[in-house]
């Protein structure tokens, strides 16, 4: 593919992946639960991934270690953070739930450095610490939230990240050769789906798609579905364009969450959010893997 095909397949993951943020904020705004909504949207990502895995014509085999395997990723990769993501999004603006999604990296690098899977950098280093102060930069000036009551809620937020960076370290680690990643999201989210079921019905927090939808419930499709694209997307550009190439889109993310925040739900910010936005993007920069790190990783591990 030539540049220009694959910085535009960057933008176009990116766009759909951070217009999940406010479709997310959408989906909370009727007053639907984080159990409820996370089994269905496991359910329509289970049924797509399963279509593309039968038009891939890969199966999904189960043994021990990929039933714990796949047990593991339902759980960190989705349950637990979607279940803060939610909380959370009911209370935050989408745009602040963009910025602190960006933190992943970051998480992802420091559980690394803590297990001694990543080499000490202190460059890398420099940008966790950028990330940690444009969080502080939401939380502690009054004027950096609309509802500065509500700064709490970022922490909570906060959970969603760490537990997508310790799902990364995870994998990294765990991972069983013979499974993609395609048929690794497939398998945590059919785990995932019977999981959610009994615990949103025991709780009480079903949601109950048969009545006419209205926004909320076409969000939370959209959402679905645009996870999966972005997701398989994403895989597809790191084959096509490498890893470090591919790893740019998170820039594409955080600031579309921002932008369609502010368009789609008029959301507007103090110059303390834009602040923390430039801050995370240029903690990003800073964490991001370089080429010449994955190819001495390439090499070690040959």
């Amino acid at each position: 593919m030539s540049r220009l095909s694959t910085a535009l397949a960057l933008f176009a993951i990116g766009l759909t992946w951070g217009s999940t943020i406010p479709l997310t904020k959408i989906a909370v705004s009727s007053g639907h639960q984080p159990p409820g909504l996370i089994f269905w949207q496991l359910l329509f990502s289970s049924i797509v991934l399963a279509c593309i895995n039968l038009r891939r014509r890969v199966a999904l085999t189960l043994d021990r270690r990929k039933l714990v395997y796949f047990l593991v990723i339902g759980l960190i990769g989705t349950i637990f953070p979607n279940s803060f993501s939610y909380f959370a999004a009911a209370r935050l603006p989408g745009g602040v739930m963009a910025i602190i999604i960006a933190s992943v990296p970051m998480f992802s690098l420091a559980i690394a450095n803590t297990l001694r899977i990543e080499r000490f950098s202190l460059i890398r280093l420099i940008g966790v610490l950028l990330g940690a102060v444009a969080v502080s930069v939401l939380i502690l000036p009054e004027t950096s939230l609309p509802e500065p009551d509500k700064a709490i809620f970022v922490l909570v937020a906060l959970i969603a990240p760490l537990c997508y960076g310790a799902e990364g370290n995870y994998i990294a680690a765990r991972a069983p050769r013979d499974v993609d990643a395609v048929t690794t999201l497939l398998g945590a989210s059919v785990l995932g789906t019977f999981i959610a079921a009994p615990f949103a019905l025991a709780t009480g927090t079903w949601v109950d798609l048969s009545a006419p939808w209205g926004a909320p419930e076409w969000a939370l499709l959209f959402t679905s579905l645009f996870h999966v694209a972005a997701y398989s997307g994403y895989i597809w550009l790191v084959g096509v364009a490498g890893p470090v190439f591919s790893s740019q889109v998170s820039y594409v993310v955080t600031l579309a969450g921002v932008f369609l925040s502010a368009l789609i739900l008029s959301e507007s910010y103090s110059s303390w959010v834009w602040m923390a936005l430039i801050m995370m993007l240029g903690g990003l920069a800073l964490v991001q893997p370089r080429a010449v790190q994955l190819e001495i990783r390439d090499i070690q591990s040959s």
